[in-house]
């Protein structure tokens, strides 16, 4: 059953290549396997710099989440006007499309790193920051109130009940924003790079399909998708060790 997932992987490639030839489909309009195997074998380094580039403003921008998302989770739930004050304008910034903001945020910031990095933490951001103000307000009723009855003050509450159980949800959004903050890496990177800063996959994908090197694009898809699948396991194992060190799993 482990084998499956690649077993089908192959099988699509197998048929993918023997419909481009038996087709006779350009190589621009759609390549085979083999000839986007063939592009990035030409340019590995440059191929994989870039991506390191990627995840360098994926990484930091999913550590900004992080801290934000949950800092600002705790600080709702452990005040009603926090949670007026920081709701609607978290739901906000959830809804605004990032192409539309992301040439705003790189002339504001300055700094392209750091420009796309915040492009990418607004992506990431509401996915912990949901998750985790869910599960601050998931501990049971009954232990909140024995914790009130022994006198336990509002912040051992919130140390020995709310974030324990707030845990698991946290970890499940660090999962689902890892994702989102790839995503919205390569969503910065493309409008960088559409006003001339080069860096970062998604500017090798956007170089390639000015050029035509449709290969190359290719290629630079499939890192992305296989830096995606690895983050996505790689933070889900990273959650499941945790939980289960705590007696969670």
């Amino acid at each position: 059953m482990r084998g499956a997932p690649a077993l089908f992987g192959l099988l699509a490639l197998a048929l993918w290549e023997a419909a481009v030839r038996l087709l006779g489909v350009p190589v621009y309009v759609l390549p085979g396997p083999i000839a986007i195997v063939q592009a990035f074998a030409a340019d590995p380094v440059g191929l994989l710099e870039s991506l390191t580039s990627t995840l360098f403003v994926t990484f930091a921008a999913l550590a900004m989440a992080a801290v934000l998302g949950g800092a600002m989770a705790v600080a709702m739930s452990a005040s009603r006007l926090a949670q007026a004050a920081i709701q609607p304008w978290a739901v906000a910034l959830q809804v605004t499309p990032l192409p539309a903001i992301a040439p705003l945020i790189i002339i504001w910031v300055g700094q392209p790193f750091l420009a796309l990095v915040v492009c990418a933490t607004i992506v990431a951001f509401f996915p912990l920051f949901a998750s985790t103000a869910s599960g601050l307000a998931s501990a049971p009723p009954e232990l909140n109130d024995l914790f009130h009855l022994y006198g336990a003050r509002r912040w051992q509450t919130m140390r020995l009940l709310r974030l324990p159980a707030a845990l698991p949800y946290f970890l499940t959004g660090l999962r689902i924003s890892g994702g989102l903050a790839l995503v919205g890496a390569v969503v910065a990177e493309l409008v960088a790079g559409s006003g001339g800063f080069a860096s970062g996959l998604a500017y090798r994908i956007l170089e390639a399909s000015f050029r035509l090197e449709i290969p190359r694009m290719f290629a630079a898809l499939v890192l992305l998708a296989l830096a995606g699948i690895l983050l996505n396991y790689g933070l889900g194992a990273i959650g499941q060790a945790i939980l289960r060190r705590r007696g969670g799993v």
